[in-house]
């Protein structure tokens, strides 16, 4: 665990152009001298009061041969002044995390968080994905370019079923996409350069709750941690991200395509019962049917309790929790011993094989929760079984 590494204040025209600097022109941030708003707010002001409000971004990428595996995502929180990041990389089962802690301060346009450090190089397009040296060993520096055509997700909330009643309850709208995936991780100082065939998954989601806070801030509801678990694999004419299935830009297919609630059979490790096949049968709204059998690569999952997600294994602190000193930690896992896979399973990405009925194969991800998975295929929740 270590602070980041002090850096000289940024200056521009003689004139410091840090926090304490825009201090004096709250709540005008730099963003307001963009042709942005929507509003009469400036653009740091929230539309809502409602401390769990956030605004972020998740990546998961792997290489084309399933030897690296790599997720990232980071949180602002306006209302709390607090900005967070992580990054997992998993390389043939050595699992790094790296987390970074700051206040979020004035400009919103600043994704850095420590370490790490992404840009958005061209809105819908492409985002640069960097993660710097630090005490884990990993570094990264990967250019995502979108393939599929994003959808605007509507955002849903029913204040009926809200804590205390009238409240709304987690509201979530953003978007999704697929993309092709360029550049180089370190491990150790050794450097790889990802073969053409790689691939990602991304979203930029915002809104309220979604576990922002942990159990401090949930108001006696559900801490929401994930979802029933999801896929997100990239075939050559259509792509599956949980619900829905994406088109590749100019497909004459327009929007998306719905995907109703899949049949699972799923198969675990007996003394760990986190996940290692399935087979799924997916039914979309067109009426069609794909049979998906996924068979996870070795040890390749990024547990993503290392990002917040139901709490960091050792610390417990969740997403939008910590509110101390600018703080950058982590971990190193080897993924081989089960006992470590016991200690930090929860929301899990698992990169897998995945063949289509029709004999199409991929490299995708299988998103589950474990072992919360296993005991819903045990207990016989519909449309849940063992393998």
């Amino acid at each position: 665990m270590s602070t980041p590494t002090t850096t000289q204040e940024p200056v521009m025209n003689g004139l410091p152009i840090d926090d304490e600097h825009f201090a004096e022109q709250f709540p005008l941030s730099p963003l307001d001298d963009h042709l942005i708003h929507q509003t009469p707010d400036p653009v740091r002001v929230m539309w809502t009061g409602d401390p769990r409000a956030y605004d972020r971004y998740w990546m998961v990428a792997h290489d084309a041969g399933g030897d690296i595996l790599i997720a990232a995502g980071g949180s602002f929180y306006p209302n709390l002044d607090r900005a967070e990041a992580y990054a997992v990389v998993n390389v043939r089962g050595r699992h790094s995390a790296v987390r970074s802690f700051r206040r979020l301060g004035a400009d919103r346009a600043d994704l850095r968080v420590g370490p790490i450090a992404p840009q958005v190089v061209r809105g819908l397009r492409e985002w640069r994905f960097v993660l710097e040296p630090n005490e884990q060993g990993v570094a990264y520096d990967l250019t995502f370019t979108d393939t599929t055509r994003q959808v605007f997700r509507e955002p849903l909330s029913n204040s009926a079923t809200g804590l205390p009643p009238g409240r709304r309850g987690d509201v979530t709208s953003g978007f999704e996409s697929f993309g092709d995936v360029s550049g180089w991780v370190e491990i150790d100082g050794s450097r790889t350069t990802l073969a053409p065939g790689s691939i990602g998954t991304r979203d930029r989601h915002w809104g309220t709750g979604r576990g922002v806070g942990g159990p401090a801030m949930s108001l006696g509801g559900r801490l929401h941690v994930g979802t029933n678990g999801n896929a997100f694999v990239a075939f050559p004419d259509r792509a599956l991200w949980g619900d829905r299935l994406f088109y590749r830009f100019g497909d004459p297919r327009k929007g998306f395509e719905k995907v109703l609630k899949p049949t699972r059979r799923l198969r675990f490790e007996p003394d760990t019962q986190v996940f290692t096949e399935a087979v799924v049968d997916y039914r979309f709204g067109d009426g069609s049917i794909d049979r998906l059998h996924y068979e996870k690569i070795g040890q390749q999952t990024a547990f993503l309790r290392c990002g917040m997600y139901g709490g960091t294994p050792d610390g417990d602190i969740h997403q939008g929790s910590y509110d101390g000193p600018d703080l950058t930690e982590g971990e190193t896992f080897d993924l081989h011993r089960p006992e470590t896979r016991i200690g930090i399973r929860g929301l899990d990405e698992h990169l897998c094989r995945v063949t289509r009925d029709d004999g199409t194969t991929v490299l995708g991800i299988y998103q589950t929760i474990d072992p919360l998975a296993y005991e819903a295929c045990v207990s016989g929740r519909p449309g849940w079984d063992l393998l």
